[in-house]
């Protein structure tokens, strides 16, 4: 994620040579106590802010892990809590001991609790609940206390299930009371009696009951160590984590926004993996044989002479055989929905996870014409950095495709963007500017690195607006922070952004071994530096603080870095050496005035009522279980969310429509169509984008300053 990255694995091998991992290490050729020791090793020796592994460390490890296996308080019992709390001190020493007695403890406590819960709970679901009884449930599940008796358990399991049927047992009820004359004979259901109707609705949480504890029964001993072992790394900081070897896959995923496979999104239902969606342009979808609720039976590779069955298999294995390199063969036994089975033969290819990338579209505005660019992520591939599409590459085309049509402004959209690749952002803003520093970076007791733009063209160098809200984070936050700096761009969004300002590291824990008999130990995520703005600011906790305050339906929630636990604190180092843009005209007085235009905006004062009722309705901490309060406190909701309506309703003046090159893969790909009309419908609602075209509208560029230094051809 970093340019040091190279400089840290290469220390990492030096360091085998000393510290050498090996089978032979232990007395106990135990995979977990490897993880405990490797990942002590690597915490201790690369972590931007080493932790002490103390009683203080322990007790936060016993409270986050104990919370992580039963947030809801539905398995364990006060007695087990007390069970476990000897070790609540002592889970340090355990670490360094590669001791480990009180995971031991925790997991086999509670799969004999979860086996005592699926049974108690499918018992409940049973029996009919009585809506006319008076009685709360508490869904303040942190502050609630653990149970003493079975007795209490048994309760609290009942009330948590007629919570969860009461909105099925209501829809029952409601089906068809207002009978449409659309609907034919054989669509009309009959009328149900309330005791029908109960348990119709019984019938549907134990549904979900019976598919949560097929999910469960898949976990094995070492998923509930990957818990463990993140309760004690989130310790050190909120974004080190424990990456499993499928847990590292679905990362790389993530990040490339790519795979290798058949292109096909599975699910488990009934001990059968079930086809839920082909993933478009991927080999699967071209073949058009495979669809959306076929089952999987059986997988075979190429030269197998003989298919296996898949039938009650973890989902996770089940994938591991269907996925696969690039340009290999896979046949799949399939059931279609009509009972038939069929073998379908499949090449596996690269799919891309359409997303994660970049998308554009063109803005009408009466006669001018501006471009949008969302940006999900920034999306790399750091196996093939410089031939593989990225998130910086992907914005140059779309930018110069957007040149074409005549834009005369642009808006990127980083709203919910949680960053990326460090080197793709500074890639990306110096599509901006012409040179320069883009941020500075700072290991723990080192010299400060700056991150520069040393290529002088510039992409883009008129009117720039960017998109921000309290989900932007980390590269998010670097562009919208440098391009803010050099008063190159104006930022439209929340008060502040996420707030991360760390640099994290994934490190494969299998380079530190050698004569390894316990096969892939998979990956750490660790943060190794942290990074700074051009003018010296931290945005680690405070965020990027927006030219053009608006509220959203976040503004009142704690989601930003700061509510997190183990948070990095602020601080902050001497600026870098930059001279800011000078290429608007008037860019003080177009904040000015677009500020003004969103204080007395109605839209946004309705969106600010709203996020203000969100807020409060997140701080109710009962339910009633009566029917009759179920439906007062509907009605209640429903009357409150009428005077909402008119945000759906709202209509900019703004048309949008993809790009050439977008409209003729839709020609071949109706599902990118219907996904790009959905956008399209989305963005044309949006008071955010709106601002940012009035934005675009009233900059002005100094053409004596600037002047476009390269053309470039698509």
């Amino acid at each position: 994620m970093i340019k040091n990255f190279k400089i840290a694995i290469l220390t990492c091998l030096i360091a085998i040579t000393s510290c050498s991992f090996t089978t032979k290490t232990f007395d106990d050729p135990n995979k977990d106590k490897l993880l405990l020791e490797l990942i002590s090793y690597v915490l201790e020796q690369w972590h931007y802010s080493p932790k002490d592994i103390n009683d203080e460390f322990s007790e936060k490890v016993f409270d986050d892990f104990i919370n992580s296996v039963d947030p809801l308080k539905r398995y364990l019992y006060q007695s087990d809590i007390n069970d476990f709390k000897k070790y609540k001190t002592q889970i340090d020493d355990q670490i360094k001991n590669k001791d480990l007695t009180f995971f031991n403890l925790v997991y086999e406590r509670l799969m004999k609790r979860m086996e005592e819960g699926e049974a108690l709970s499918l018992a409940i679901i049973e029996k009919p609940f009585d809506y006319s009884k008076i009685e709360l449930l508490s869904t303040d599940y942190e502050e609630n206390s653990y149970t003493n008796s079975k007795k209490e358990m048994k309760n609290r399991w009942r009330k948590q299930l007629k919570y969860s049927t009461i909105d099925h047992y209501d829809d029952e009820l409601s089906d068809n009371s207002d009978v449409n004359d659309s609907l034919s004979l054989k669509d009309i259901k009959p009328k149900l009696s309330k005791k029908e109707a109960e348990k119709e609705a019984r019938e549907k949480t134990k549904e979900f009951l019976i598919d949560y504890y097929a999910f469960m029964d898949d976990l094995e001993r070492k998923d509930w160590f990957t818990n463990y072992l993140n309760a004690i790394v989130e310790v050190f900081d909120p974004h080190t984590a424990y990456y499993a070897p499928r847990d590292k896959e679905v990362f790389d995923q993530r990040i490339s926004g790519k795979l290798e496979g058949i292109g096909a999104r599975l699910q488990k239902k009934n001990n059968e993996v079930k086809i839920m969606s082909l993933i478009s342009g991927g080999p699967a979808w071209r073949g058009q044989e495979l669809e959306a609720g076929d089952v999987i039976l059986k997988v075979a590779q190429e030269k197998d002479k003989e298919a296996t069955s898949i039938a009650g298999m973890r989902l996770d294995n089940a994938i591991k055989l269907i996925k696969g390199p690039k340009g290999t063969i896979v046949k799949l036994t399939i059931r279609k929905a009509d009972g038939t089975e069929t073998v379908i033969q499949i090449k596996r290819d690269i799919v891309e996870l359409e997303e994660t990338y970049a998308k554009s579209s063109v803005i009408k505005k009466e006669n001018r014409t501006f471009g949008i660019i969302n940006l999900p992520s920034f999306y790399v591939d750091f196996k093939d950095y410089s031939e593989s599409r990225n998130a910086s590459s992907d914005v140059k085309k779309e930018i110069i495709r957007l040149k074409k049509q005549g834009m005369e402004g642009l808006v990127i959209d980083l709203r919910n963007n949680g960053g990326g690749s460090l080197q793709t952002v500074v890639d990306m803003t110096g599509l901006f500017i012409k040179d320069g520093p883009i941020v500075q970076v700072k290991s723990s007791g080192k010299k400060k690195d700056v991150l520069k733009d040393k290529d002088s063209s510039i992409i883009w160098d008129g009117p720039l607006v960017i998109l921000v809200n309290e989900l932007s984070a980390s590269a998010s936050e670097i562009l919208a922070a440098a391009l803010q700096d050099y008063k190159r761009a104006i930022i439209i969004g929340s008060s502040q952004t996420f707030g991360k300002g760390t640099v994290q590291n994934v490190m494969d824990l299998n380079r530190f071994m050698r004569n390894n008999t316990f096969g892939d130990v998979g990956a750490l995520k660790l943060t190794t530096q942290k990074f700074y703005r051009i003018n010296g600011g931290s945005t680690q906790l405070e965020g990027v603080k927006s030219d053009v305050v608006v509220v959203d339906r976040y503004s009142f929630i704690d989601i930003g870095e700061k509510d997190q636990d183990n948070p990095l604190p602020w601080d902050k180092i001497s600026a870098a050496n930059y001279t800011a843009w000078d290429g608007f005209i008037n860019y003080k007085e177009t904040i000015s005035k677009s500020n003004a235009r969103m204080s007395s905006n109605t839209q946004l004062q309705l969106i600010e009522k709203q996020a203000k009722w969100i807020k409060k309705q997140s701080e109710e901490k009962e339910a009633s279980l009566n029917y009759s309060d179920y439906l007062a406190e509907k009605e209640k909701i429903k009357k409150t969310g009428e005077q909402f309506e008119a945000l759906n309703k709202y209509k900019t003046n703004l048309s949008f429509t993809s790009l050439p090159y977008e409209t003729n893969l839709i020609e071949k790909d109706s599902i990118l169509g219907k996904k790009r009309e959905t956008w399209h419908k989305y963005l044309a609602k949006d008071v955010y984008i709106e601002e940012a075209v009035n934005v675009l509208e009233d900059l002005q560029i100094n053409n004596i300053k600037v002047k476009q230094k390269v053309v470039i051809k698509d």
